[in-house]
């Protein structure tokens, strides 16, 4: 086993950072213990893991680790955060979830960086006893609940933004828009484009449509300039980005290709960047997705598994091993440039003085009503 780094982050709450183990699986044996009986009690405390995906994506260092590990600690202050981060590698990760169950883990709170491959291990888990809590993306295998946010619906949010944004132009059959969805092997993307055509279809011309594998900003890029190159700047009065990184490698080719300044371009995430192409009228809308929400929605679940309660959600879904796992969808929202300092700024995701920060915005900001004092 290799070594654990371990660091005291506030009186009660203990994270482990796992690092260098090696992976086994089996197979999940239905019949086994049921997951209202206790593995642990509030009295007493007990482990929860805690494995998120990567590194790169700036949200699960920032946001949805130190959410989790404070409502963990609200809720059941004698409990501790084992915590691993995948750093991109599904192997890695399925190395940490087996070093979690070898000390003994039996509640885990598992964002899975390859959702259908991790099937095996959750089927591992359960076998040992554990209780696990798909959070952000649904695993596979016989999880006990899932909470994420409600991806159709922000792809239906970002489809009704292109097209009141488009409409603002003129008639929506004037030109073709051109769509750039996410990883083909990411489960938010193909929610996403399903909540997306279910507006866009019918109501606009889908003149090039692409998948972008790994969320890549580089291939969006290339794909908008394909499809400049093909179909001509003029015709283009509109682009779906399913993400904000991917919009950022967008916006660029707008700009080099002689595209109509302002034309309509989506994004999701909520990123720095993205809220400053906002307000400089590079990008038409981001979905922010409200992390504190869902991370305690999953701190809440994990510590209910832990101690016998039966957990419910908002709806029940499938993921094919499990035909009805109790889901907790939390609702995105829709971020333009009249909503951020209402959203993002309000909920102390990013702050005015960040989001303000390049000289350049200053003007764009004082019109959007952002200031130090409207939240820092």
């Amino acid at each position: 086993m290799g070594r654990n780094l371990v660091r005291r982050l506030m009186p009660g709450v203990v994270v482990v950072v796992l690092m260098g183990l090696e992976s086994c699986g089996t197979a999940w044996r239905p019949g086994g213990d049921p997951s209202n009986v206790a593995v642990g009690s509030l009295s007493e405390g007990f482990p929860i893991g805690l494995l998120l995906p990567d590194t790169r994506t700036p949200r699960y260092e920032k946001f949805d680790r130190p959410y989790i590990v404070r409502q963990v600690a609200a809720l059941c202050p004698k409990c501790e955060v084992v915590y691993g981060n995948a750093g991109g590698d599904p192997q890695r990760q399925s190395r940490q979830l087996a070093s979690m169950l070898s000390a003994g883990v039996k509640v885990l709170i598992l964002d899975a960086v390859d959702p259908k491959g991790v099937s095996d291990w959750v089927a591992l888990a359960k076998n040992q006893g554990a209780r696990v809590v798909a959070y952000d993306r649904l695993a596979g295998g016989p999880v006990d609940a899932y909470t994420s946010f409600d991806n159709i619906q922000a792809g239906r949010m970002q489809g009704r933004s292109l097209l009141d944004a488009i409409r603002i132009g003129g008639d929506l059959r004037r030109g073709e828009i051109v769509m750039v969805n996410g990883s083909p092997a990411d489960q938010h993307a193909g929610d996403l484009k399903k909540g997306a055509h279910q507006v866009l279809d019918g109501q606009v011309t889908i003149g090039r449509e692409y998948d972008a594998p790994g969320w890549s900003p580089a291939r969006a890029g290339e794909a908008v300039h394909g499809a400049f190159t093909a179909l001509g700047p003029d015709r283009v009065i509109g682009v779906y980005a399913a993400s904000d990184a991917m919009a950022g490698g967008i916006a660029t080719i707008l700009r080099n290709a002689g595209a109509t300044p302002g034309t309509p371009l989506t994004g999701r995430g909520a990123e720095l960047e993205a809220l400053r192409r906002i307000l400089l009228g590079a990008q038409t809308m981001t979905v922010y997705l409200p992390i504190r929400s869902v991370a305690r929605s999953a701190a809440r679940i994990a510590v209910d598994l832990g101690v016998g309660r039966t957990v419910s959600g908002t709806t029940t879904l499938s993921n094919g091993t499990v035909a009805s796992i109790p889901a907790t969808m939390i609702a995105p929202v829709v971020v333009d440039r009249g909503t951020i300092k209402d959203t993002v700024v309000k909920d102390g995701y990013w702050t005015a003085t960040e989001i303000c920060a390049p000289p350049h915005l200053r003007t764009a900001c004082l019109a959007a009503g952002l200031t130090q004092r409207a939240g820092g």
